[in-house]
């Protein structure tokens, strides 16, 4: 006998779309098909539509930033609020600052979300001081207990690295099949921006948008890009933001380097208009929001496949004097911690954008909601599709159902959504984890720490091409120690 009996509903995959029956036993998928036999429980899901739960794979959970702010939300109130909008599995980040001990940092973090967690997680490495113990006893330790990617910056004064750091670990995740994800932005354009600004009294919200030029994306991604082939590392580029920065991406992609690149919502829904209102510091989040035709461009790299995913970034900061306005009620665009609030509306906006307003398939929303993240960071074999075998991570989604959003609807703990006023149509109904209804009708039905992480390696897209460039080329005789 079946657990769980999801019946009736268009299912979708990132390859196919079906009316027929989701059976469920022990946590997973147990079979697909017509007139599924009797179950312990049946969701009617007539006329609605049903998707694997998201997976959002860049976002920031009960994390303390650089300059000693904790974000506003625990693990519990980020993952009940990521539940609530039809996603299953996060992949947050295990955050090292200068002068910490990575193997603490991984310790503290896995505490925190075995407390919290509602739904699933793995973990990202943000690595900020590549020291030599970290190199050789840390990371090959750490991946090998499963967390099989890292996280670099090229900016911010106290957490980037220069670029002959970012070779080592590129160097380093080589050996150890990880994949390296980077905040790419060019560090000095940015420097000297801010500089100038300030001195000149330009310092309201707007003009943080400034301060972060769109020539320092392309220019950051290509070296990244550079640096990869070189030790031939495959990459991941987060929150790309402009049109140039997709495009370098596409021609990299197209002479056969392994880079992936994703974006946000921030990217595809907002513009740069947003910081100039009396309350943008909600807005300030690097990069920034850009323009409509950088909208446009970042929608046709998705539609390409030059993106591979969508995700929230989320980075909640409350809009009072813990968080945003922690200097003041003034604060100068530089003052302001960066980042928004976005796990929960992540999957609703994309569901509205891409199958609501038809601007691609209800295939593509799979794929770039849970398929292709499942994939790029080795989770597929559990996550991402539904296919008989895998976790029974469904959303049962009220395909004509409009819902506002606003302020006072919001789940997680920064108390305000960037897309207030926006109108979307598609809301997840119900929510399925690992067999088990965690959200019905709005209500959450799941405990703190009943998430479960999910170890995994690198991963297929972290498998080097084994071409070397030239200069490392042992069959060259250049010295295969370098590499």
């Amino acid at each position: 006998m079946l657990d769980l009996v999801i019946r009736g509903g268009t299912v979708a995959t990132a390859c196919d779309v079906v009316r027929c029956d989701v059976g469920i036993r022990e946590g997973r998928i147990a079979m697909l098909g017509e007139g599924l036999g009797e179950a312990a429980r049946t969701i009617d899901a007539e006329g609605k539509v049903v998707t694997p739960g998201g997976i959002d794979s860049h976002c920031h959970i009960e994390q303390l930033s650089a300059s000693g702010i904790r974000n506003a939300d625990t693990f519990e109130t980020a993952t009940r609020s990521a539940a609530l909008g039809g996603t299953t599995t996060v992949i947050p980040f295990a955050c090292q600052h200068k002068g910490m001990d990575l193997f603490d940092v991984v310790r503290d973090y896995h505490g925190l979300a075995e407390r919290g967690a509602i739904i699933d997680y793995a973990l990202h490495l943000i690595v900020t001081e590549p020291t030599e113990r970290l190199l050789s006893e840390q990371l090959p330790r750490l991946v090998s207990d499963g967390h099989g990617s890292i996280k670099l910056f090229m900016t911010y004064d106290a957490m980037r690295l220069h670029d002959e750091e970012v070779l080592d670990v590129l160097s380093a995740a080589r050996g150890l099949g990880a994949m390296v994800c980077v905040h790419a932005e060019n560090h000095g354009m940015i420097t000297w921006m801010v500089r100038r600004l300030l001195d000149r009294g330009y310092a309201a919200p707007k003009f943080h948008a400034v301060s972060h030029p769109r020539l320092g994306e392309a220019e950051a991604i290509q070296r990244l890009i550079a640096m990869a082939e070189l030790v031939d590392q495959p990459i991941m580029i987060f929150h790309v933001s402009t049109a140039e920065g997709a495009a370098t991406i596409r021609a990299a992609r197209g002479r056969g380097v392994k880079v992936w690149g994703e974006t946000c919502p921030q990217y595809l829904f907002l513009t740069v208009a947003e910081l100039d209102r009396p309350d943008g510091a909600k807005w300030c989040c690097s990069p920034p929001p850009r323009t409509e035709a950088d909208q446009d461009a970042l929608w046709q790299a998705l539609e390409r496949g030059d993106l591979s995913t969508v995700t929230s970034d989320h980075a909640p900061f409350a809009y009072d004097e813990t968080g945003k306005l922690r200097a003041g009620p003034s604060p100068t665009f530089k003052e302001i911690p960066n980042g928004m609030p976005g796990l929960e509306a992540r999957m609703p906006l994309m569901f509205d954008a891409i199958v609501s307003s038809g601007r691609m398939a209800l295939t593509d929303f799979v794929r770039i909601t849970a398929t292709a993240p499942a994939e790029i960071y080795n989770l597929a074999d559990r996550k991402g599709s539904i296919a008989v075998g895998k976790d029974a991570d469904v959303v049962v989604w009220d395909a004509g159902r409009r819902v506002t959003l606003s302020d006072d609807k919001v789940s997680d703990a920064a108390g305000y959504t960037a897309y207030a006023g926006r109108t979307v149509t598609g809301w997840p109904e119900v929510v399925v984890r690992r067999g088990e209804v965690i959200v019905e009708d709005g209500t959450l039905h799941a405990a703190p720490g009943s998430g479960r992480f999910l170890p995994r390696s690198g991963g297929r897209a972290a498998a080097p091409t084994g071409r070397l460039a030239p200069e490392l080329d042992p069959a060259k005789n250049f010295g295969a120690e370098l590499g």
